[in-house]
């Protein structure tokens, strides 16, 4: 996607050929800084660290980390200790572990003197697929908003809202929920589209804000209490979020404060649609708020802030007590009878376990 009107991707192989690029997603929306990873560690960091975020992204960053490891020793032994490392980084996204488990899969088997060439080869298909995925989500979308445009708005502006970051930083290129936002501009529907900050890492306000801006899309920043009073007073007329993981039966594990925008939506009976990669869709997992592992990250992302100060220095302050807890849980589950519907690379489904196992037969858990 753009930055300063340059088309870029938010992972690559340096000129080099062996060292991976990426967007360093923490010095946003301030500064543009790329980093190079060198090692699977620096990989796991990465992830671990949020210099890279979102599902998709995520499972790309961890294909290159194991194709890193493989360039260091391509030994069975740093085979299963990259694999371990770099699958523990964070628990919620499922891509992390459907990247790890298909590079395991494909090396595990074949001569170490095999596995570089073979894992950098593999990391870039994995790449070039979550592209593909999603501009075809973007496709699915754009028709979607395209015909809610015509039948329901008869050439006003369509409003959206979504939250967090479901951006090309989130994925490879394109986006998930961004993608159908980008093709609907691109082909000229009149849209506008409201960014829930997204406490308390405020991605909405640093990385969505960041990448409407310089895709020149009509967009304002809300805070994210304010949801609800825009869908009762008709300022929304749909939502579109991302997923880090959804069950076989369409409930939706997405950035913490999803599910209360989705009780809102459905309170004032606002579309609510989820882009769903299928690589996002985990079919071993029937009852989200019961078997997704939720993460709870540090305090002092709760506590304190950070921002660009007068003087033009991004420093970090303390907003509470110096006595006061805080609890951090990063995601949050929407049961599936909340989500109008899923835009996933083959179509709009709905969020039914028999909708998804017919979309995606091959995904299918054998028992």
């Amino acid at each position: 996607m753009r930055v300063n009107g340059h088309h870029t991707r938010s992972i690559r192989l340096d000129d080099d050929g062996a060292r991976v690029v990426i967007v360093d997603q923490t010095r946003l929306p301030h500064e543009f800084v790329t980093r190079h990873l060198a090692s699977a560690e620096d990989a796991a960091q990465a992830i671990r660290d949020m210099w890279v975020r979102g599902a998709p992204l995520i499972g790309a960053t961890a294909a290159y980390g194991l194709a890193l490891a493989m360039m260091e020793d391509e030994s069975d032994a740093n085979l299963a200790r990259a694999c371990a490392l770099i699958g523990e980084a964070r628990p919620t996204a499922v891509n992390l572990a459907w990247a790890v488990g298909e590079m395991r899969a494909l090396l595990g088997p074949m001569a170490p003197i095999e596995r570089p060439e073979t894992a950098y080869a593999a990391a870039a298909t994995i790449a070039d697929e979550d592209v593909a995925i999603n501009s075809s989500i973007g496709d699915h979308g754009l028709e979607l908003f395209r015909a809610f445009a015509a039948h329901k708005k008869h050439g006003e502006t369509l409003n959206i809202l979504t939250h967090c970051n479901a951006g090309w930083l989130a994925t490879v290129d394109w986006g998930t929920a961004t993608a159908p936002i980008y093709k609907a501009f691109d082909a000229g529907v009149k849209l506008h589209v409201y960014v829930s900050e997204t406490r308390p890492r405020n991605q909405g306000a640093s990385l969505t804000a960041w990448e409407m801006a310089n895709h020149g899309v009509p967009h304002t920043l809300i805070v994210d209490n304010s949801a609800g009073h825009l869908m009762q007073h008709g300022m929304i007329d749909l939502v579109v979020v991302g997923t880090d993981r959804t069950t076989a039966n369409g409930d939706v594990c997405n950035k913490i404060g999803t599910y209360l925008k989705a009780l809102a939506a459905h309170d004032n009976n606002v579309p609510f649609y989820v882009a769903a990669p299928s690589p996002s869709i985990d079919f071993s997992i029937e009852d989200g708020l019961r078997q997704i592992p939720i993460e709870t990250r540090g305090a002092e992302e709760v506590t304190h802030v950070s921002g660009l100060t007068r003087a033009g220095r991004v420093e970090t302050v303390r907003i509470s007590p110096d006595s006061t807890a805080a609890l951090n849980h990063g995601f949050d589950v929407t049961p599936a009878r909340l989500v109008s519907g899923l835009i996933t690379e083959r179509g709009v489904v709905k969020a039914r376990r028999e909708a998804l196992a017919d979309m995606f037969p091959e995904r299918i858990v054998k028992n």
